[in-house]
């Protein structure tokens, strides 16, 4: 079985390398890359090979983990040569709700204390790594409450959709958390046609993540659980 990749992003050199030691024991794991700041981190795009997790400190000097997730979503939006999608862990030792809810708002796949055990971590990574989030009817929860521009009710898009993307909206918003190769079987074509409706409707409406897809079904009432 191939290995799950893991780009580390933290200041204290020590506690990459115990981090390493640690995640290299407790799953299929593989750490293929480090970074001491985010800034650095963003020096180093666009990257030639992308880890399949990001673990991002939250306290940085400079750029905090919640600064980079606004960073690279704006790279995403503003540039073609940073179209990938980091799929990030944020560490902290600051429980706060609202870092908690800004870390998910600027797309945060999943959000851990750093008191939390060996089994925490690892069913957060391999949730992320497989299905993309660890929990994203959590994590809409959360961002419901702000008001998100791709989603906003205030621009009232007039939602066009064709039989295949909202049988794919469907998929995304379904609570099983279903991966792409998942529903690719499910709607009995391949995983570059899932790509290809996600980006129809990334492209129709201004989305720019999964989250956003099923904030925009929820606040438009359009699939299951929502109407």
């Amino acid at each position: 079985m191939q290995k799950i990749s893991l780009g580390l992003i933290d200041d204290h050199k020590i506690v990459r390398q115990g981090l390493a030691q640690l995640l290299e024991k407790i799953g299929n794991y593989e750490v293929v890359a480090e970074w001491d700041t985010a800034t650095a981190f963003i020096a180093s795009l666009p990257l030639q090979s992308v880890p399949d997790v990001l673990i991002v400190d939250y306290s940085m000097p400079g750029l905090t983990g919640v600064d980079l997730l606004k960073r690279l979503d704006e790279l995403q939006q503003s540039s073609e040569e940073h179209k990938t999608e980091f799929k990030v862990l944020l560490l902290t030792q600051h429980f706060d709700e609202t870092i908690i809810d800004q870390a998910y708002y600027f797309g945060a796949r999943g959000f851990l204390h750093k008191n939390c055990t060996a089994a925490d971590i690892k069913f957060a990574i391999d949730s992320i790594a497989t299905t993309g989030y660890v929990n994203v009817m959590e994590i809409l929860k959360r961002v419901k409450k702000f008001d998100i521009a791709a989603v906003n009710q205030e621009s009232k898009p007039k939602i066009e959709l064709t039989a295949r993307e909202f049988e794919f909206l469907k998929l995304v918003c379904d609570e099983r958390e279903l991966t792409y190769d998942h529903m690719a079987d499910i709607m009995c074509v391949s995983v570059k046609s899932i790509e290809a409706y996600r980006s129809a409707l990334f492209d129709k409406f201004g989305i720019k993540s999964k989250v956003g897809l099923v904030l925009f079904s929820y606040k438009n009432k359009l699939t299951p659980p929502f109407n």
